[in-house]
C-alpha cells in the first residue's frame, strides 16, 4: 500500500466548491428540500447549457432511472426489443428488462470501443424498437451512422449520456442530437456530480409529459405544484403506475454550480488525458482514442490497455498499482459474461470479439478535475514499475 508520505490516489473525487456547500446550506435552511423550485432551476439551467430552447429537461434521481422514464415514454414493453452495447453497466440494459421488453447486444468499434453501428444493423429483428448507444468514457459514439439506422428502420434512440457532458458529435453537444432522448448522469464520479441523479433531455413535449407523469407515481399534479399554489390545490390524480425518481433539492443544489463549472472541468481533463499520452509515449499500452478534431471528448475516464507485449497481466497490472497507492478501475466487465445477460440469452464472448478483446486488457486510471498534474507523473511512474514488475 501507499507509504505514510505518499497517500492513496483515488481513482475519482468529487470537486465540490463553496459555492455548491452555499447552495446546499441555503436549501436546508429554506424548508423545501425534496422536488422543488431549486430542483425546476436545475432543468432550466441544463437546457440553457445544452443551448436550444426547444429542449426539454427532466430532473430525475439517477440515469438509470432517466433511461427507465424514457424507454417507457417511447413504448417500449414485452415482445420488444432494444439493441445496446454489450461493453456498458448493467443499468443500460437492465431497464429494458423492467419494461418487459428483451435486450440485443452488439459489439464495439476496437478502436473507439463505442458501440458499431454496422453491428446493430445486422442485429434488427422484426420485433426491434430501440437503441440505446453509449458515449463511452466521454468519446461521443458515431452517431450520424446510429441515427441513419435508425431512420431505416423506424427505431427509437435514446442516449445513454452518463459519460458525455459536454461531449459534442458533428459540433452539437450531446443533448442536442436528433435522437428521442438523452439522458445524463450526475453520479459521485461523474464530469458534473449530485452525489445521486441524472437529466433527461428530450425535445419531444409528449415524452417530456409522460416522464414527468411517471417520475413521481403518475400523479397528474407534482408536490411543488400542489404545495405552492395560491388557490386550494390539493386534489390530484393518478393517471398511471409511476415510479419514485424525482431530484431532491439538495441535489439540484449541487447540480446547479457544478453546472457552471462543466467546461472548466472538462478543459481540465482534457490536460490531464494530454499529460497522460505524454508520459505514456513510448510504453507497451494503447491508450484512450481523441475525440475528431473540432469535437470535444468529456474524458470521463482514462482508459489504457495493455499492448500484446506488456509482459503482465491485467488483473497483475491492477494489482501492482494498487501495491503503489494508486486506485483504479474496470469499464466494463462485459455484460455478456454476466450470469443473467449470459444465460438469459446464451451470451458468448466469441459474439463479441472487440469487446472481450479491449476488456482483458483495459484499466481505468485516476481523472478527476482535482489531481495536479504531479499526480499524474506519480501515476506514471507507478505504471512504469507495474509493466517492469
Amino acid at each position: 500500500m501507499a507509504a505514510p508520505d505518499r497517500p492513496f490516489l483515488p481513482f475519482a473525487l468529487p470537486q465540490i466548491g463553496d459555492d455548491e456547500i452555499a447552495e446546499v446550506v441555503d436549501t436546508l435552511k429554506s424548508g423545501w428540500i425534496t422536488t422543488g423550485p431549486k430542483a425546476r432551476r436545475f432543468e432550466t439551467a441544463f437546457a440553457e447549457f445544452l443551448g436550444d430552447a426547444r429542449l426539454e429537461c427532466v430532473a430525475v434521481n439517477s440515469a438509470t432511472a432517466g433511461l427507465h422514464l424514457a424507454l417507457e415514454a417511447a413504448g417500449i414493453g414485452p415482445g420488444d426489443e432494444v439493441i445496446t452495447t454489450t461493453h456498458t453497466f448493467t443499468a443500460t440494459a437492465e431497464v429494458v428488462r423492467y419494461l418487459g421488453a428483451d435486450v440485443r447486444l452488439v459489439d464495439i468499434d476496437p478502436a473507439t470501443l463505442n458501440i458499431d453501428a454496422a453491428a446493430i444493423e445486422a442485429a434488427v429483428t422484426p420485433r426491434t424498437r430501440a437503441i440505446v448507444p453509449v458515449h463511452y468514457a466521454g468519446l461521443a459514439a458515431d452517431m450520424p451512422a446510429l441515427l441513419a439506422v435508425a431512420a431505416r428502420h423506424g427505431l427509437k434512440v435514446v442516449e445513454d449520456a452518463a459519460h458525455a457532458l459536454p461531449a459534442t458529435s458533428r459540433g452539437a453537444l450531446v443533448g442536442t442530437l436528433a435522437s428521442d432522448a438523452a439522458v445524463f448522469s450526475f453520479y459521485a464520479n461523474k464530469t458534473i456530480t449530485t452525489g445521486e441523479g441524472g437529466m433527461l433531455v428530450t425535445r419531444d413535449p409528449a415524452l417530456a409529459r409522460r416522464a414527468r407523469v411517471m417520475r413521481l407515481h403518475g400523479m397528474s399534479r407534482d408536490a411543488f405544484d400542489r404545495f405552492t399554489a395560491t388557490v386550494p390545490s390539493w386534489y390530484y390524480e393518478i393517471v398511471a403506475p409511476g415510479f419514485k425518481y424525482n431530484l431532491t433539492d439538495i441535489a439540484a443544489a449541487l447540480g446547479l454550480h457544478q453546472l457552471k463549472r462543466a467546461h472548466e472541468f472538462q478543459q481540465r481533463r482534457a490536460r490531464l488525458a494530454a499529460l497522460y499520452d505524454e508520459a505514456f509515449a513510448g510504453m507497451p499500452l494503447v491508450t484512450p482514442p481523441h475525440a475528431p478534431a473540432g469535437e470535444l471528448h468529456a474524458w470521463h475516464l482514462y482508459v489504457v490497455r495493455l499492448g500484446d507485449d506488456a509482459g503482465v497481466s491485467r488483473d497483475r497490472f491492477i494489482e501492482r498499482l494498487f501495491e503503489q497507492g494508486i486506485g483504479c478501475s474496470v469499464h466494463y466487465i462485459p455484460l455478456h459474461l454476466h450470469p443473467y445477460w449470459r444465460d438469459r440469452y446464451g451470451l458468448q464472448p466469441a459474439s463479441f470479439p472487440h469487446s472481450q478483446h479491449a476488456y482483458e486488457r483495459m484499466a481505468s486510471l485516476p481523472l478527476y478535475p482535482g489531481m495536479r498534474d504531479a499526480d499524474v507523473q506519480r501515476v506514471a511512474d507507478a505504471v512504469r514499475v507495474a509493466l517492469r514488475g
